[in-house]
């Protein structure tokens, strides 16, 4: 018993020092729990869903210091104001956000400042997301809604920030009004989903429209804004929920001025279509020039080239008989250099299995000597080929054996190629290699559901650029060989009108962009896989 009680006396002692010891010890004072709630409005002047509105200042009050962030971006009235309200605090931080109008409001609207995400507080930066202040200049607040998603035309995901605009169809409304007047009622989809919501809308027949504002002046911008836009007019208050594929149009035509860049070189930037563009000198030129016109490889403009001479200026026309336009400009001479002969190549280093070789020139080619072109393989052996001129591109294609590890060379000779000028080419040497069939992956794609043919199959990296594509009339496999290792993505491209390429939309045209759609999953292409996948396409 006796052992017992000290026994228990040692415990007690050892537990007391153990508590002063641990109490004598330093450390720093807990923070407590980090503030994860957001700002609490707590009343506003005038109260929201106010009726018949005639104030010119509005505050909101809440219960903790708050400050505003990317209000310009997340901050939509609807209808839009034609002047920007002045909003404070800026700057510092405050317990209220005051708003200022500098706009004569229309009588018997709705009014709705959605804050977005602005609001935050001070400290912690925590939203009060999705904040409205509502409010009437007529003697009740309009409740009506419509909601949808918006997604690009083309690339896998949408653009952040996309306007939704509605404009009521009345006398006055007509397809440009787009262009000129600002919508009646707008939202935007912010920097997280791209969903959006109108809310406080009267009833009545609407037109509904998505913009990429570049401008943020909630006007239609063909040359820079993204448009996407509901073919059938929209009758409030509907339960249907929408969606919208936003695509850039192509422009309109136009022609810039032309200007010399070389002394042998004009050059006549464009927007639109260049099939239709003729240009056609009205200056009567010497005999001794020669001119030729030509398509930029990469550009959209029109190369003029003609051999030097003397004359001071000339004058063209810029036709286009299509859009029934004609310009007329004046080029005068400028003190500028020839611009000369120069090719190169489009492969370096490594040649891929899939590669073509080719031997692209500044100026237009105008003539091939195949005498003075050799390919030799493994340095030595003399090698077969056959190449094309494509006069579109302003380049020389070869074709030739392709055979795992081996070492290609291609020497070209001096007047092997020779420009439009008579310029000919100096020695030139084109060395590249292959790898093993092994260092690469394959990918066998089969396309099924909801499919009508011809179909474009493209993989793309993540950014979307294309890596490899096959156009298909007809169903098939699509078998893509030879594969970087590498994350790919699937596009599908719906070529409705079978011209091998994605064509976009026209809002005037009423026309929507070709059908895309993408595999949910990463393809990850390993070296020395086969690799097999099902897109199942659903309508």
């Amino acid at each position: 018993m006796r052992y017992l009680k000290k026994l228990l006396s040692f415990v007690f002692l050892f537990i007391m020092g153990l508590a002063l010891w641990q109490c004598a010890q330093r450390s720093n004072p807990s923070g407590g729990p980090k503030d994860l709630t957001p700002p609490v409005l707590l009343r506003t002047e005038p109260e929201n869903f106010t009726t018949e509105f005639k104030a010119e200042k509005i505050r909101l009050y809440f219960d903790e210091l708050i400050k505003l962030s990317d209000v310009q971006n997340q901050l939509i009235v609807s209808p839009p104001l034609k002047y920007p309200p002045q909003i404070t605090p800026q700057g510092g931080p405050a317990k209220y956000i005051e708003i200022v109008l500098k706009d004569t409001l229309k009588e018997n609207t709705t009014y709705t400042f959605n804050f977005g995400q602005s609001i935050v507080d001070n400290n912690e930066g925590n939203p009060n997301s999705f904040l409205s202040y509502v409010f009437s200049t007529g003697t009740y607040i309009d409740s009506l809604t419509l909601s949808g998603a918006v997604k690009d035309a083309f690339n896998r995901k949408a653009d952040e920030f996309i306007s939704v605009m509605l404009y009521e169809i009345d006398t006055s409304y007509t397809d440009s009004t787009i262009y000129k007047t600002v919508p009646n009622y707008i939202t935007n989809t912010l920097d997280s989903l791209p969903l959006f919501h109108l809310k406080n809308l009267k009833p009545g027949k609407y037109s509904l429209v998505a913009l990429k504002d570049a401008n943020k002046d909630n006007l239609f911008n063909q040359r820079q804004d993204k448009i996407g836009f509901l073919q059938d007019t929209i009758t409030i208050p509907t339960d249907s929920i929408y969606l919208l594929n936003l695509f850039l149009e192509e422009p309109d035509y136009n022609i810039s001025v032309p200007s010399y860049v070389a002394k042998n070189h004009i050059l006549f930037g464009y927007q639109g279509d260049h099939e239709d563009i003729k240009i056609e000198s009205l200056t009567t030129l010497p005999d001794s020039v020669k001119t030729l016109i030509r398509k930029d490889r990469e550009k959209d403009t029109l190369d003029f080239w003609l051999t030097p001479t003397d004359i001071d200026s000339i004058v063209f026309t810029v036709s286009n008989e299509k859009m029934e336009a004609i310009d007329t400009f004046t080029v005068k001479t400028r003190k500028l250099p020839l611009d000369s002969l120069q090719l190169s190549s489009n492969v370096r280093g490594k040649f891929n299995f899939e590669d073509a070789f080719s031997i692209l020139a500044n100026t237009p080619i105008a003539a091939l000597d195949t005498n003075q072109i050799a390919l030799f393989v493994s340095d030595s052996i003399n090698a077969a080929y056959t190449m094309v001129l494509d006069s579109i591109e302003n380049k020389v294609d070869f074709d030739f054996a392709i055979e795992p590890n081996q070492k290609y060379s291609f020497e070209i000779m001096p007047g092997a190629i020779t420009d439009f000028f008579g310029i000919q080419n100096d020695t030139l040497n084109y060395r590249f290699s292959t790898g093993s069939f092994a260092d690469y992956g394959n990918l066998r794609v089969n396309v099924g559901g909801d499919v009508v043919y011809p179909l474009i199959v493209q993989l793309t990296n993540d950014d979307g650029e294309t890596q490899r594509e096959i156009i298909a009339p007809e169903s098939q496999i699509f078998e893509f060989n030879n594969l970087d290792p590498a994350q790919y993505r699937i596009r599908v491209i719906f070529d409705a009108n079978g011209n091998g390429k994605w064509d976009t939309g026209s809002y005037l045209r009423k026309i929507q962009p070709e059908r895309v759609s993408y595999y949910p999953d990463v393809i990850d292409v390993r070296a020395n896989w086969e690799l097999e996948q099902t897109f199942i396409i659903s309508n």
